[in-house]
């Protein structure tokens, strides 16, 4: 299991354990996080699991790729912690890694 600390939109922490090998979109789905919309099932086609990395974890990260770069370009909430959670694995190297739900693009 990974263990992971997640601040939803309303600024309230909770850890949570996920399978390895899930994405960070699918744990936090199983969570209970349902502020994830994750409308495309995690195929990287949209961008309602919108997430920030907080602290230095993105060293940690899988490079972001071009498809999820453009995606994130139409968020109105992006900043240079922005990534979307289906495209994060839980993997041991990310075990403790805090990220907050973005808002919610209109």
């Amino acid at each position: 299991m990974v263990g992971l600390v997640v601040t939803n939109r309303r600024g309230e922490e909770r850890a949570i354990d996920a399978a390895e090998g899930l994405s960070v979109m699918e744990a936090l789905r199983t969570g209970g996080f349902d502020e994830i919309e994750a409308l495309c099932g995690g195929s990287c086609a949209c961008a309602t699991c919108h997430i920030y990395v907080d602290g230095d974890a993105s060293a940690a990260l899988d490079p972001m790729s071009d498809d999820e770069n453009d995606l994130l370009d139409a968020s109105s909430h992006r900043t240079a912690r922005s990534r979307l959670s289906c495209q994060l694995t839980c993997a041991a190297k990310v075990a403790g890694l805090r990220i907050t739900l973005a808002p919610e693009d209109q």
